[in-house]
C-alpha cells in the first residue's frame, strides 16, 4: 500500500519511471490523462499508426503541446518531454525504458510487439487481453526467462478479478467462482455489426457521431469479449471454464453467493473453482436491480465452522448453509486505473496478474452457416464469436484461436454453432505469430494431453 509513496521518491530523486506507450486509443487515453497528474512518471513517447490521431489524442486528455512533438526521444535522466512516432518497434527500442504498455488490441500485432519488447529486455503491460488470450501463457514464460516481467493490465476487469481471487487465497478462504457481469442474452451470439446498435438500444446515427466502433462494441455483446477475459483470469488463477464454456447466469449481487456455487449446493456451477461471467439481464430481458455489468466479484467458501460464525457476525451475506460469500466491485475504471500496473511493475517487480498456465482457451464458433471459400473476419464481426473451454479440450479438438480466425479463407463448410478447427482453414503455418501460438500448445499443456498432428 506504498505504491504512491514510492513514484514521489521517485520523482524527487529525479529519475521518474519511463514509459513507452503503444496505441492511443480509448485505454491508452484514459492512462494518458492520469498520467498526467501522477508523480513519478514519464511518458517518453508513444507510438500510433495515425500519428495526428495520437497526438490530439494527447491534446485532449490536457497534455500541454509543448511537451509534445520532441524531435527526438529524452535521454534517461531528461523528463517532460514526450516524442509521437508511427513505429513501435522504435520505441521498444528506446533505451532506458522502465517498461511498454501494449495498448493495440490487436492480437498479431500485440503479440509482435511483446516478443519485440521480451528481446529487448524491457517489462510489458499487456492491456491487449486478446493477445494475451492467444498466447499469453508463453509469452509470460519467455517473459521470466528473459529475465522481465509481463503483466495484465491493473484497472480491465481481468487484473481486478485476479485481484480478488488472491485476495480471498491469502486470506486462507477457498474460492469458488470468480468473474464479471455484462449485458447478455443467447441470442447475442449471432449479432454482428449491422444488428449491434439495436441490441444497445443506440441509433446508428448516434453511435457513428460518437466514434463507436461497431465492430469492438459487437465483442462486448456477442460474448466473445467475455471469453477472452475469463480466459485470461483463468489462465493467470488457475480457475477453470465449464466444458461447455460460460453459461451467463442472471444474477444480481446479493444473488451471487446463493448462485455461484456447485449445483450440489443449490447453485449453477459445474464445479468448485470456476470462471463465470454472469448477465445483468434475465432470460425475458429484464434488467436486474443493482446489476453488475460493469463490476467484477469474487465467491468464497469458509473452510470451518468458525470462519462459517465469522461470515454471520459481521453481516456477509451468505447462501443458506451460511458457508458461501461473496465480495464485488460494481465498477471498473479501465484505463484511469492503469497506473496501478505501470507503478507496481517499475517499482515492485510485480505484475498485476500474469499467465501461470495454459488453462483456458477461446475457439472461433460460427456465427451461421459458413461455405468453403468465405474469409472469416473475427472478433465482433459477421462470421464467428469466441467461446472460451479448457485448454486442454481445444489442442485436443484441434480448435482455432479466435485471435487467428480473422483474414483467413475457410476449406470445409461449417454450421451455425459448430467451432472451426486449424483444419478447417487456409492458413500459413510459417507466420511467427501462428508458429508461437503451436509452440505454445506444445510446450504449455501437460505432456499427457493428447495433441492432433
Amino acid at each position: 500500500m506504498n505504491l504512491h509513496a514510492m513514484l514521489i521518491a521517485r520523482a524527487q530523486s529525479g529519475e521518474a519511471v519511463r514509459i513507452g506507450l503503444i496505441g492511443a486509443g480509448k485505454f491508452g487515453c484514459m492512462f494518458l490523462a492520469q498520467a498526467l497528474h501522477t508523480p513519478g512518471l514519464h511518458l517518453v513517447g508513444v507510438a500510433d499508426l495515425d500519428v495526428d490521431r495520437a497526438r490530439q489524442s494527447l491534446l485532449a486528455t490536457g497534455w500541454p503541446a509543448e511537451r509534445l512533438d520532441a524531435p527526438n526521444f529524452p535521454k534517461a535522466k531528461a523528463q517532460g518531454t514526450t516524442r509521437i512516432v508511427d513505429d513501435p518497434f522504435q520505441l521498444i527500442a528506446v533505451g532506458g525504458l522502465d517498461l511498454v504498455i501494449e495498448a493495440t488490441g490487436d492480437p498479431i500485432a500485440g503479440i509482435r510487439h511483446a516478443m519485440a519488447c521480451i528481446e529487448a529486455r524491457r517489462n510489458v503491460v499487456m492491456v491487449n487481453v486478446e493477445a494475451d488470450a492467444l498466447a499469453g501463457p508463453l509469452l509470460a514464460r519467455l517473459a521470466a526467462e528473459a529475465g522481465v516481467i509481463y503483466s495484465l493490465a491493473y484497472g480491465d476487469q481481468p487484473s481486478l478479478i485476479c485481484e480478488q481471487v488472491d485476495w480471498a487465497r491469502t486470506c486462507g478462504l477457498d474460492v469458488i467462482a470468480a468473474g464479471k457481469g455484462t449485458l447478455y442474452l443467447p441470442e447475442y451470439h449471432a449479432s454482428t455489426p449491422k444488428t449491434v446498435w439495436s441490441y444497445y438500444g443506440i441509433s446508428p446515427h448516434r453511435a457513428r457521431n460518437s466514434g463507436m466502433n461497431p465492430k469492438m462494441f459487437n465483442s462486448f455483446l456477442d460474448g466473445t469479449k467475455s471469453a477472452i477475459e475469463m480466459a485470461a483470469v483463468a489462465n493467470a488463477t488457475g480457475l477453470t471454464p465449464a466444458p461447455g464454456g460460460l453459461s451467463f447466469p442472471p444474477c444480481a449481487p446479493k444473488k451471487l453467493a446463493s448462485t455461484l456455487i456447485p449445483k450440489a449446493d443449490g447453485g449453477c456451477l459445474h464445479h468448485k473453482g470456476q470462471v463465470e461471467v454472469i448477465s445483468s439481464r434475465d432470460r425475458k430481458g429484464r434488467d436486474l436491480e443493482d446489476d453488475l455489468r460493469w463490476g467484477v466479484f469474487v465467491v468464497f467458501e469458509a473452510p470451518s465452522d468458525y470462519t462459517a460464525r465469522c461470515f454471520a457476525d459481521y453481516g456477509m451475506i451468505t447462501d443458506r448453509s451460511g458457508r458461501y460469500s461473496a465480495l464485488w466491485r460494481p465498477f471498473h475504471l479501465i484505463g484511469l486505473e492503469l497506473g496501478v500496473s505501470v507503478a507496481s511493475v517499475a517499482l515492485r517487480g510485480e505484475a498485476t496478474g500474469a499467465p501461470i498456465g495454459f488453462t483456458a482457451d477461446v475457439v472461433a464458433v460460427a456465427k451461421r452457416n459458413l461455405a468453403p471459400g468465405e474469409e472469416l473476419d473475427g472478433e465482433g464481426g459477421y462470421t464467428v464469436y469466441g467461446k472460451v473451454g479448457p485448454a486442454a479440450d481445444s489442442v485436443a479438438f484441434g480448435g482455432l484461436p479466435i485471435g487467428l480466425a480473422a483474414g483467413v479463407r475457410l476449406k470445409n463448410a461449417i454450421g451455425a454453432g459448430h467451432p472451426i478447427r486449424w483444419a478447417d482453414v487456409e492458413i500459413d503455418h510459417t507466420d511467427s505469430v501462428v508458429r508461437l501460438r503451436r509452440r505454445m500448445e506444445t510446450l504449455c499443456l501437460p505432456a499427457s494431453i493428447a495433441r492432433p498432428s
